[in-house]
């Protein structure tokens, strides 16, 4: 036996290392929720301690480990907790973490039954459970990747081949020379990672029929061209500035009758359908053809947790089909016909515990808190002179802007200084704004009082300067 291996065996045996990540875990769970939202000047200054040379000799596990406690537990950004509004992240229900650090220790790859049986299993359990919770066709299949990026690509990518099929084009086998035109339909308002997804599938970014919206971002419907079976038409669950959502009922029809592809990018804004009080912003939702969800959103998994939805099992599978003379297909689920990837972590795992945990009703409770939050915050603001929120706050963003550009810029910048929470930027019709996104379980009524506080401050020392 080596040296190394030995050290190795005697690290599992004893468990020191991992007793000492669970005090470091613990330590950082007990100060989350009242420390500063970004990390000092100090913490990030001292992540310099990482700067070394490639070490030549092997060092003892809870030396690494207490390295990472001391420069790494203080120069993280806390979006695990209530204040976090920055870029839609959520935070993690504390039974997900604790799922994931249990899936750690299986350390499983579903990517066929045979490698694991509970990967596979589970799997196959919550795409049920999620084909339930949004109400779309019995027919759909699941695919557990990264997140929404990815998930827009498999879909996407679903609907390429689809397309091409009904042309009699074997988009697998022949490529993209000389095939048939996809016409590709969205408005002018969509995610970046549907650009990112056209562009890598080879469809192009010029050909991309743009659709003008309204003032909330929602693509108009009568402004949508006639469509066709070549075409595939994209949607909006969720605008990632104002949180709208398309008139998936009207639009969906007319695409039906069309026998066009409708893919609904949905990253925080499809669990509205999971709301009593929110479910009519997705109503028709359940006539597309293809969605793209993240878990580590709004649902609040740890990351990374994304979910590709196809109603079309053999266009998903057909478009991220997999063959080799090792593997070994079973009866029950392989999840590497519906992924990318064959060497992925089973992210189910925590994303069963979580949906096991909550329920139909603690889901709908905790988004539709998140919803209440973000009212609140926009209610609170208004009365506060200097600000103007700049959207109907039908879901969890709030856009809000002061009298000019260079106000809206330095307050931001001043909110971000102050730590008190945390938020990002965006432009809105031509006109800087903050964006503030509601998605932690965390978010106490305190916190926007917290959050509120802090806007009314930071343009106080920005107009007095």
């Amino acid at each position: 036996m080596s040296k190394i291996q030995n050290r190795m065996f005697q690290d599992l045996k004893n468990k020191d290392v991992f007793k000492s990540a669970q005090e470091y875990a613990f330590d950082y769970v007990d100060t989350i929720l009242f420390r500063n939202v970004y990390p000092t000047k100090e913490a990030i200054e001292g992540l310099s301690n990482f700067d070394e040379e490639l070490p030549e000799k092997s060092e003892d596990a809870n030396l690494v480990l207490k390295k990472l406690h001391e420069f790494g537990n203080s120069a993280t950004t806390a979006t695990l907790g209530g204040r976090y509004f920055g870029f839609v992240c959520g935070s993690a229900v504390p039974v997900g973490i604790a799922a994931k650090n249990l899936a750690s220790f299986w350390d499983q790859a579903p990517a066929m039954h045979v490698l694991s049986p509970i990967g596979s299993k589970l799997e196959s359990v919550v795409e049920k459970w999620l084909t339930n919770l949004f109400n779309l066709p019995k027919s759909t299949v699941a695919g557990f990747v990264s997140g929404t990026s990815t998930a827009n690509l498999c879909a996407l990518g679903a609907a390429r081949y689809r397309i091409y099929d009904k042309n009699n084009w074997d988009i697998n086998k022949k490529g993209l020379r000389n095939a048939p035109e996809i016409r590709i339909v969205m408005g002018k308002q969509a995610h970046s990672t549907v650009l990112k997804a056209i562009s890598v599938l080879g469809l192009g970014i010029e050909n991309i029929e743009w659709v003008d919206v309204d003032e909330q971002g929602r693509i108009i419907p009568e402004q949508i061209p006639e469509l066709s079976n070549n075409s595939l038409l994209i949607l909006q669950a969720g605008n990632v500035n104002s949180g709208a959502y398309d008139d998936f009922e009207v639009i969906c029809e007319k695409a039906k009758k069309a026998d066009a592809w409708v893919h609904i990018d949905g990253a925080f804004g499809l669990w509205a359908q999971t709301v009593n009080d929110l479910k009519h912003l997705t109503k028709g939702i359940e006539k597309a053809n293809s969605w793209a969800v993240d878990g580590h959103k709004t649902l609040n998994t740890p990351y990374d947790s994304g979910i590709v939805l196809c109603k079309d099992n053999d266009a998903l599978t057909s478009a991220l089909h997999m063959s080799g003379s090792y593997i070994i297909e079973s009866k029950q689920r392989d999840g590497m016909f519906y992924t990318p990837e064959m060497s992925r972590r089973a992210r189910v795992i925590e994303l069963w515990a979580i949906i096991k945990y909550l329920g139909k009703d603690g889901i709908d409770e905790m988004i539709l808190t998140m919803h209440q939050r973000a009212k609140q915050f926009a209610t609170a603001i208004k009365n506060i002179k200097g600000f103007e929120v700049k959207n109907d706050v039908v879901f969890n963003q709030i856009l809000v802007a002061c009298s000019t550009d260079e106000i809206t810029e330095k307050v931001l910048q001043q909110i971000q200084e102050l730590r008190d929470c945390w938020l990002g930027g965006s432009v809105w019709f031509g006109k800087k704004v903050m964006r503030i996104s509601v998605c932690s379980w965390a978010t106490t009524e305190k916190d926007i009082i917290t959050t509120v506080k802090s806007f009314e401050k930071a343009l106080e020392i920005v107009t007095k300067k």
